[in-house]
């Protein structure tokens, strides 16, 4: 089995896991790893492709409606001289 050290944990977290780890009846090390446990297995929602979000992001600022296909125009470049 691997070894993971972890440095700098505030004061206040290791109480708070010594104190989670008393309540379940174990020791504080087994008490991380079943949090790293349910961490790992844990289901995240899906992420969702990136033009749905973008759709997402500004449905209902009123463009529901299709935006006119502009097919066939001429493109003039911008003027940056003004």
């Amino acid at each position: 089995m691997a070894q993971v050290i972890v440095r700098n944990i505030d004061d206040e977290i290791k109480a708070g896991l010594k104190k989670r780890a008393n309540q379940h009846g174990w020791s504080m090390e087994e008490e991380v790893r079943q949090i790293l446990r349910r961490a790992v297995h844990e289901n995240l929602p899906a992420t969702k492709n990136l033009g749905s979000r973008i759709a997402a992001r500004f449905a209902g600022v009123g463009l529901e409606q299709p935006l006119p296909e502009l097919k066939g125009q001429n493109i003039m470049p911008m003027d940056f001289d003004r």
